[in-house]
């Protein structure tokens, strides 16, 4: 874990200088930033120092003064750790439970200096806070050894987010009760489907035998690339049903692949989680 700490902090670090936070106006006391005046907003919450400053006529020239929403929010995460998510392909360098782990600390810690709160989706974990809270994060994340290749069901409170790692193999009609499960408490947040390439390319040829890695069998195919645009195909059936599933409940979906930058996929997953 730690490796995989140091990483993380890099990662979100960078991703960190090109978004502004989840801060939300509400009732707090810290100074978020000034706006216009607009119709229906009371006198009472004029900056009248800041709209002086101005030069303009009344009412163009008037600020209001907003404060940051100051009650946070439990987001709730879960990493895939499977037998399926413990390979990787000679293309690349990373595991594709090492690339979930490595996602899901650094969101962890971009929330937690955003004041949010994190949990891990495990039985004994416990909201944690304050943004050195990541230690404590990964320790959680360490003993979370999930062999289902889906979270466990369990009660979460209305309105929480919750964000999930991992490859999505299993029939879409599990998926599909895990997600209604969650759209009806309700819950809201985001699947991410993370990747090799070689199982999104195929890039085999000739005679080769797959290995399954979850008490699946071997599958010995004669020639693989009679085989690659029917793998694709159901490749992109799962994960239309995936992006389907996930649209029907209000929640984002997105692919990562173990080849490509996790800046990129970070930064897509915070801004999506902003926008929820």
């Amino acid at each position: 874990m730690p490796p995989l700490l140091v990483a993380a902090d890099r990662v979100a670090s960078t991703v960190a200088q090109g978004v502004h936070g989840r801060r939300r106006v509400g009732q707090g006391d810290s100074f978020w930033q000034f706006r216009r005046f607009v119709t229906g907003d009371p006198v009472t919450r004029i900056d009248w120092r800041q709209s002086a400053k101005s030069g303009r006529p009344v009412p163009d020239g008037w600020f209001v003064r907003e404060t940051e929403w100051e009650a946070a929010q439990t987001v709730y995460l879960w990493r895939d750790a499977s037998a399926s998510m413990r390979w990787r392909s000679r293309a690349v360098e990373v595991e594709k439970q090492e690339r979930a782990s490595l996602l899901l600390l650094a969101l962890a810690s971009l929330l937690l200096r955003g004041g949010e709160r994190v949990q891990i989706m495990r039985p004994g974990a416990s909201p944690i806070s304050g943004r050195f809270g990541i230690d404590r994060v990964a320790a959680d994340l360490s003993v979370a050894a999930d062999e289902a290749g889906l979270p466990p069901r369990r009660n979460l409170p209305r309105h929480a987010s919750v964000v999930l790692f991992g490859d999505f193999l299993s029939p879409l009609e599990d998926i599909q009760a895990l997600i209604a499960g969650f759209s009806g408490i309700p819950v809201t947040g985001y699947l991410l489907q993370v990747l090799d390439p070689a199982e999104i390319q195929l890039p085999y040829s000739g005679r080769i035998r797959f290995r399954g890695l979850e008490r699946d069998g071997d599958t010995l195919i004669p020639r693989v690339e009679s085989v690659r645009d029917s793998y694709m195909a159901r490749l992109k059936a799962q994960q239309d049903g995936l992006a389907a599933i996930c649209s029907a409940a209000n929640f984002g979906f997105g692919v990562h692949r173990t080849d490509h930058p996790p800046e990129t996929a970070l930064l897509s997953l915070y801004t999506a989680l902003g926008d929820r």
